[in-house]
C-alpha cells in the first residue's frame, strides 16, 4: 500500500520546492521507425531522408518523450508514439551525428511498489554510444526530496524540478568503422601476460607524451607508452573501467572523484573524461585508434566491465538513467520494493535474470568487440551476474547466454568469481569458458614470502597452476590469473614497506579499504633510509616478481609494479586521482627500480621462450618413461623427493622441477613439443639454507638463470652446478637453474 507522501505527491513536492512549471519545449514531430537496434542509430530513412532512429526499453512506463538539444542547450522534444514489445521508438529526420539528446519516461511515482517514473528528470539513453558532460549530483538529479524533513521517507517524495541542466547528454554517433585493416593478435591463453593499467594514470606522468594527449586514449596509442608496454613483453592490456561512469556523492561533498572508475551508467559510452580529441563522438574513434595502435604492436585490449551494479546506488540515490527508465525492470528489490538487494556493496544490482537486462549486458559486450575492436572483458564481482533468483547458480541465464553466443564465446572471460552477498565466494567454481582471478594464489604467494605458511602443500598447488580448483570439466592450467596485486589494495613495493594500511588521505577515517593484507615491511613501516631494509625490499620484489612469472596459469601484473610504484602504503586508492595513483616514470632513472623492470622484463621474455613455462595442460606428475623421469617433481633441500610427511612439515624452502621433455600436446606442425628442463628453487627463511641439486635421471650439470639474491641479474647466467652439489640459498631468494646437456 503507498504511503502518504506517495498520493499526490508531485503537486505537494513541486509546492515544497517552491517550483514554477514553464511552459513546455516546442514539439518535434517523429515518424514510426523500428524498434531494433536499440538506441540512436543515425542512417537513411524513407525516401531517402537522413536521420536517427530512436528506441527505448521502458517496460511499465506510460510515455516516452525524446529529448534534443541545441548548442546553447535548448531543449526541443519529440513524443515517441510508436510502442513495439515493450520498446518506444521514433525517426526523427534531420537528427545528425553529434546530436545531444536524452529521454523523459512518464509513469506512476509509487516507490511502496518500486515504481520510480518522474518525467522531470532527464536519463541517458542506456545504449548512447556517446556522453556529452559531467555528472555533478546537486539536489535536482535525485528524483525524490533529498532534504524532505522526514529523512526515512524522503526517497518516496517526488522532487519536481528539472535535472536536464545539470547531467550530461548522450550523443548520437555515426558507424562508419568496419575494422577491415585491424588485425587482432589472437594470443592464446596460455601465452598471455596480462598487464593491469588505468588510462589516465598510465599516461598523466610520461614525459615523451604530449602534454595535451596524458591522461587520454591517445596518450596510450602514443609510441612513448607502446613502446614500454613491447619492452616489458606484456600481450594484453586491463583497463580499469573505461565505460562511462559518475562520482559518488560522498566524494564530490569530500572535493575527491572516482578514479578507478567502478560506477558506471553509460554501457556503451567510452568515459569521455579520457578522451583529447573531443566529447561529442570524437572520444569513440579515439578509442578505437588506441586499440588499431595496441593490436599493431601485438597487444591485445581487455576492458574491466561493471555490469553488476550503476551509478544510480539505492533508494537515496540520484536518478540517472535506468532508474527512471523501469526501476522494477532493471534493478533487484527486496521484498520491501522500496529497498533494492545489494549483493555489490554499491546500493544496487542490476536484475540480469530479467531478458532485457540481459540483453543489455549482451548487446554493449558484442558492441565492444565488433564495433571497438576489443578482445575481452573482466568482470567485476562476476558472481552477481551469476545470481538466478538469489543464489549464485553456474547454469544462470548470463552465463548461458554467453557460452552460446557465437561473438562472446570466442573472447577472453575473466571472472572475479566472487561478490558480497551470501554465498558469494565462488573461486573455482565457473563453467570452462571462463578464466579466474585467483585470490588463493596472491594469499599463498604473499604468505610464503613473509614465512607464513604453515607447510609448502598450498605453495605447490598454486605454483603448478591449482589443479585443486581447476582440473575439472575439461578446464586447463590458464584458467587460473595468478595474481599477487592488483589495482584494489597495495601496490608490490608497498606490500614490502608497509604492513598497515595508510589511507587517511581517503577521508574515511583509515575505515576503507583491507585489513587483511598479508605483507610484511621488512622491518620498518613506511619509507627508510636503513640500506639494509631497502636492500631487503628489492630483493623481496625480485622474489615475488620471479615467483609470479614461472608459476603455471596466466600472470597478471599490475602497471608500475615492475618499477617499483608505490601508493604511500595506501590500498584503497579508488579516490585518489592524482601522483598517489599515477605511475612515476622518473622511477626508470633509479638504478635499482631499473634493474627491476629489466628483471621483469627477462622473466616475461623467458616464459614466451619456453612452453614447460605456459603448460595448455596440467601436470600428471607421473613418470613417463623407464628411467623415472616426471613432468613435474618436488624436492626438500636434501635433495630428495618429497615425501607426504614432507608436505606436511613446516618448511620454508621447496624444490620444483618442470621436465621439457613431457610437455602434452603438438604444435602447429603436429611434432612433439620439446623445450628445456628448469628446477626453481625458492627459499624464503631468514637464514641461508644448503640445498642438495638432484643428480640422474633428473640432470648431471645445472646452469643458473636467474638469482634474485644478486642485486644485479647479469651476474647470475652462466654460472654452472653439478648435480649433487650442495649449494647455499641465501635467505629469502629464488634460483632458476637450466638442466644443461
Amino acid at each position: 500500500m503507498a504511503g502518504p507522501q506517495a498520493t499526490g505527491n508531485g503537486r505537494q513536492a513541486a509546492a515544497a520546492n517552491g517550483v514554477r512549471r514553464a511552459a513546455p519545449p516546442p514539439a518535434v514531430p517523429a515518424w514510426p521507425g523500428a524498434p531494433t537496434p536499440l538506441g540512436a542509430r543515425f542512417r537513411v530513412g524513407p525516401d531517402g531522408v537522413a536521420g536517427t532512429n530512436f528506441a527505448l526499453w521502458a517496460g511499465g512506463a506510460e510515455g516516452v518523450e525524446l529529448c534534443l538539444f541545441d548548442e546553447a542547450g535548448k531543449e526541443s522534444r519529440v513524443r515517441l508514439a510508436e510502442l513495439t514489445h515493450e520498446i518506444w521508438h521514433g525517426f526523427v529526420p534531420g537528427v545528425l551525428p553529434g546530436q545531444r539528446y536524452g529521454y523523459r519516461v512518464h509513469g506512476r511515482w509509487d516507490p511502496w511498489t518500486g515504481a520510480r517514473w518522474n518525467p522531470a528528470k532527464l536519463l541517458l539513453d542506456p545504449y548512447a554510444r556517446a556522453v556529452d558532460g559531467d555528472f555533478s549530483l546537486p539536489p535536482e538529479v535525485y528524483g525524490h526530496v533529498r532534504d524532505w524533513p522526514q529523512q526515512h521517507v524522503a526517497d518516496t517524495v517526488r522532487d519536481d524540478r528539472d535535472s536536464a541542466p545539470y547531467v550530461p547528454k548522450g550523443v548520437v554517433v555515426h558507424d562508419d568503422d568496419d575494422w577491415a585493416d585491424d588485425r587482432r593478435p589472437k594470443t592464446p591463453w596460455a601465452d598471455s601476460v596480462i598487464y593491469e593499467l588505468h588510462v589516465k594514470g598510465f599516461t598523466q606522468l610520461h614525459p615523451d607524451i604530449p602534454e595535451e594527449l596524458r591522461g587520454t586514449y591517445a596518450g596510450l596509442a602514443h609510441p612513448a607508452a607502446i613502446e614500454h608496454l613491447v619492452k616489458l613483453g606484456v600481450t594484453a592490456v586491463e583497463l580499469l573501467p573505461v565505460h562511462q561512469f559518475a562520482h559518488e556523492d560522498h566524494l564530490l561533498r569530500r572535493g575527491l572523484r572516482n578514479y578507478w572508475g567502478y560506477n558506471s551508467i553509460g554501457y556503451f559510452a567510452p568515459h569521455a573524461a579520457y578522451a583529447a580529441s573531443g566529447t561529442r563522438g570524437q572520444q569513440v574513434g579515439e578509442f578505437k585508434r588506441m586499440v588499431r595502435a595496441l593490436h599493431a604492436a601485438g597487444i591485445e585490449v581487455i576492458l574491466d566491465v561493471v555490469y553488476n551494479h550503476t551509478a544510480e546506488a539505492g533508494e537515496l540515490g540520484p536518478t540517472l538513467s535506468l532508474k527512471g527508465i523501469d526501476n522494477r525492470g532493471y534493478y533487484r528489490l527486496q521484498d520491501d520494493a522500496r529497498r533494492y538487494a545489494d549483493y555489490t556493496g554499491c546500493g544496487n544490482t542490476l536484475h540480469v535474470v530479467q531478458p532485457h537486462v540481459l540483453r543489455l549486458i549482451t548487446d554493449s559486450l558484442r558492441y565492444w568487440v565488433t564495433e571497438m575492436g576489443v578482445d575481452g572483458f573482466r568482470f567485476d564481482l562476476a558472481a552477481a551476474l551469476a545470481r538466478s533468483m538469489h543464489d549464485v547458480d553456474m547454469l544462470s541465464p548470463f552465463l548461458a547466454v554467453i557460452a552460446q553466443d557465437p561473438v562472446l564465446r570466442r573472447v577472453k572471460l575473466i571472472a572475479e568469481p566472487w561478490d558480497v552477498g551470501s554465498g558469494g565466494y565462488q573461486v573455482g567454481a565457473f563453467p570452462p569458458l571462463w578464466t579466474e582471478w585467483n585470490d588463493r594464489y596472491r594469499n599463498a604467494v604473499r604468505d610464503f614470502w613473509r614465512h607464513a605458511l604453515p607447510d609448502v602443500r598450498e605453495m605447490g598447488y598454486r605454483l603448478s597452476g591449482s589443479s585443486d580448483l581447476y582440473a575439472w570439466g575439461g578446464r586447463r592450467p590458464y584458467a587460473s590469473v595468478n595474481f599477487i596485486t592488483a589495482h584494489d589494495g597495495f601496490t608490490l613495493r608497498d606490500l614490502v614497506s608497509y604492513e598497515r594500511k595508510h589511507n587517511e588521505a581517503n577521508g574515511e577515517g583509515n575505515r576503507d579499504g583491507t585489513d587483511d593484507n598479508r605483507a610484511w615491511n621488512c622491518g620498518t613501516e613506511g619509507e627508510t633510509d636503513d640500506e639494509g631494509v631497502l636492500a631487503l625490499r628489492r630483493r623481496q620484489l625480485r622474489n615475488l616478481l620471479t615467483t609470479l612469472l614461472l608459476s603455471t596459469g596466466v600472470p597478471m601484473l599490475v602497471a608500475g609494479d615492475e618499477l617499483g610504484r608505490t601508493q604511500r602504503g595506501n590500498n584503497n586508492a579508488y579516490c585518489q586521482d592524482n601522483e598517489i595513483s599515477w605511475l612515476d616514470w622518473g622511477l626508470l632513472a633509479d638504478p635499482g627500480w631499473k634493474a627491476l623492470f629489466e628483471l621483469t622484463s627477462r622473466l616475461i621474455e623467458l616464459r614466451h621462450r619456453h612452453p614447460v613455462l605456459r603448460r595448455r595442460a596440467f601436470f600428471s606428475g607421473r613418470a613417463q618413461t623407464a628411467d623415472g623421469l616426471r613432468d613435474l617433481a618436488w624436492f626438500t633441500s636434501r635433495g630428495t623427493e618429497m615425501t607426504e610427511q614432507d608436505w606436511y612439515a613446516p618448511a620454508a624452502t621447496l624444490g620444483m622441477y618442470l621436465s621439457g621433455r613431457d610437455i602434452p600436446g603438438r604444435d602447429a606442425r603436429g611434432d612433439q613439443i620439446l623445450d628445456d628442463s628448469f628446477l626453481a628453487v625458492l627459499h624464503a627463511g631468514e637464514a641461508p639454507v644448503s640445498f642438495v641439486l638432484p643428480g640422474p635421471p633428473w640432470a648431471e650439470r645445472y646452469e643458473v638463470v636467474v638469482d634474485t639474491g644478486l642485486e644485479e641479474q647479469g651476474e647470475a647466467p652462466g654460472v654452472e652446478h653439478r648435480a649433487g652439489t650442495e649449494i647455499t640459498m641465501p635467505a629469502r631468494a629464488v634460483l632458476l637453474l637450466r638442466v644443461a646437456d
